[in-house]
């Protein structure tokens, strides 16, 4: 027969041995949702417009991020001038799309951003969920110019 001191040292490694393999699987789930999170794509696109702006910051994490004017002229009704806007991220090491994204937004070309559009906001990716991949340039098309347009000034 086991002795008392026994029977609960066999309880405690058991329930050591438990809680181990218990850490181990949650360990194991976090880290196949992070890779899901990190590698997954919602959905993918194409948004026209003129690169606004494309900049480098954040405090922490630094991110380069952009932003492109739909040119929608009021056919979103909404008195908002954001919601004309759509909001992206750059990965940091595309240096060949930044440097595009940078020419076409000097150049005032209309072009065409694919995207894809990943799960949720990670603080090191971006500050979008929203990732160019591609820039497709127009063949030598300039973004109209918003205000009076067909008019002229007097001399």
């Amino acid at each position: 027969m086991s002795t008392f001191s026994e029977k609960t040292a066999s309880a405690k490694s058991g329930a050591k041995k438990f809680f181990r393999r218990l850490l181990f699987i949650i360990l194991l789930v976090f880290i196949a949702v992070m890779l899901f999170f990190y590698y997954g794509v919602y959905s993918s696109g194409v948004r026209a417009g003129v690169v606004l702006k494309v900049s480098n910051k954040g405090a922490i994490f630094k991110t380069y991020e952009g932003q492109l004017d739909l040119l929608s002229f009021g056919a979103v009704k909404s008195d908002n001038q954001l919601s004309q806007t759509f909001e992206f991220s750059i990965e940091k090491d595309n240096t060949k799309l930044i440097e595009q994204l940078e020419e076409v937004a000097l150049s005032g070309e209309r072009v065409r951003l694919r995207y894809d559009e990943k799960y949720v906001v990670l603080p090191w990716r971006g500050d979008t969920k929203y990732f160019v991949t591609e820039v497709e340039r127009a063949e030598n098309e300039k973004a109209p110019v918003k205000g009076n347009q067909g008019t002229s000034f007097p001399e």
